[in-house]
């Protein structure tokens, strides 16, 4: 069976919301998803998933540094992450936030380690967003999100 992590740093439960919902929906369509507090993995775990989505809160118009720092951590492991699918999901205070440039920092990570990443050219384009807690519209998108990389993880196996 295929296995998606979806990893998440939240304080206040909002990028938390959305990372349930994320992975409901993965395992709504075949996957098993693991569910994991940016404290809860390390690096190394990331090795054994076919899917990485990664999710915060921003911080200053980026990722919170407990994401960062795992991140960070994940270079030990440089290039072989390739060929994996990921994607990226966050939450902000307010609207102009900093949302978008917190899923394209995480984004940019994945992209580094050689993985597969879609966008969406509805919605929101690079990841689901939340204004707070997460409302209709964005759970829509943290469902469009999965349903895509389920979609894409299971392509990306059989070829």
């Amino acid at each position: 069976m295929l296995k998606a992590l979806v990893c998440y740093f939240s304080k206040t439960g909002n990028t938390e919301q959305m990372a349930q919902k994320i992975q409901q929906i993965l395992q709504e369509e075949g996957l098993e998803a693991d569910l994991k507090k940016t404290h809860e993995i390390q690096a190394k775990d990331f090795l054994g998933y076919d899917c990485l989505i990664f999710g915060s809160p921003t911080y200053y118009g980026t990722m919170a540094w407990e994401l960062k720092k795992l991140l960070d951590e994940s270079v030990a492991f440089h290039g072989r992450l390739k060929g994996k699918t990921g994607g990226a999901f966050s939450s902000s205070a307010n609207v102009g936030g900093g949302n978008e440039t917190t899923v394209m920092d995480i984004l940019k990570a994945l992209l580094i380690h050689g993985m597969i990443i879609q966008g969406n050219p509805k919605g929101d384009h690079y990841g689901p967003v939340a204004i707070g807690a997460p409302d209709k519209r964005a759970l829509t998108c943290c469902e469009q999100l999965a349903r895509n990389l389920a979609k894409l993880t299971k392509m990306a196996a059989a070829s």
